[in-house]
């Protein structure tokens, strides 16, 4: 089978497994049945910006050209910096989109998948957010109204938690054991009491099995600014990356918008 188009960002589905579906153009591929079999993604020496669609020389955070980086909303400094987000004040680069995306009901949460970190999201991106970061386990924390308070609180946390996942511990299997409950409770102890109004009162903890048939003992990073091929068995997939049987991974979501030929 051979497929052809613009590499996105994996789909995931958190059942007794995660279920895998990888977008390539107009298809989607169901990947999870190709574990344990021969796969061939091929760069086609075109990348398209993920906002705009143009044709740029260099990805800019994960699919933008140039232009699109610095005026996407997609792309705002809050994405990265969500306590400075400022769209509840009505300052955003599109404030339509802000209300889609920063005005709406956010999560805190602890998750576990190298270790054990502190992170938010929107609500409706989860568990998707926690596939995407290759967790193991995670509970929700706080809910709050908008970004920038989730953000606030993320902030605050950092004195004690780290917000970074490692991936190269997370690709070999490796992660902390945590009590996420007893931790939940430590964690909202941390806070302001003006914060505190937002904890989660259930304990809802997420569990989170990755298709893996093997981890790499030592994981060498591939992409297609350095090969315009990357095949081998399929040994598993965890968060945004392939596995494969020599070790090496592919993070797709970081060549979002690249044009690509895969065979199966």
């Amino acid at each position: 089978m051979l497929y052809k188009g613009n590499l996105e960002k994996m789909i995931s589905e958190n059942n007794s497994e995660v279920v895998y579906t990888l977008p390539v153009g107009d298809d989607r591929i169901d990947l999870n049945p190709f574990i344990g079999k021969n796969i061939q993604l091929t760069f086609l020496d075109q990348i398209n910006c993920v906002a705009c669609g143009k044709k740029t020389n260099k990805s800019f955070s994960q699919g933008f050209c140039y232009n699109c980086f610095q005026s996407s909303p997609m792309a705002s400094e809050c994405i990265l910096r969500p306590d400075q987000c400022k769209a509840h004040l009505g300052v955003s680069r599109d404030m339509e989109w802000s209300k889609t995306h920063c005005l709406q009901p956010h999560i805190v949460y602890l998750a576990v998948s190298s270790n054990l970190k502190v992170g938010i999201t929107r609500q409706s991106q989860i568990p998707t957010r926690w596939i995407d970061q290759g967790a193991s386990a995670a509970i929700i924390l706080a809910t709050v109204p908008n970004r920038h308070i989730a953000g606030t609180i993320e902030k605050y946390l950092m004195h004690y938690y780290s917000d970074k996942t490692s991936w190269q511990a997370m690709l070999k299997g490796t992660s902390a054991e945590v009590d996420l409950v007893a931790e939940k409770k430590v964690a909202a102890s941390k806070l302001p009491v003006e914060l505190q109004q937002y904890i989660q009162k259930e304990d809802l903890l997420t569990q989170i099995n990755f298709p893996v048939s093997a981890y790499p003992d030592k994981v060498k990073s591939d992409s297609f600014d350095k090969s315009k091929t990357v095949s081998g068995v399929l040994k598993g997939i965890k968060g945004q990356y392939l596995i494969f049987e020599d070790n090496t991974v592919l993070n797709v979501r970081k060549h979002r918008g690249y044009l690509v030929e895969v065979s199966l």
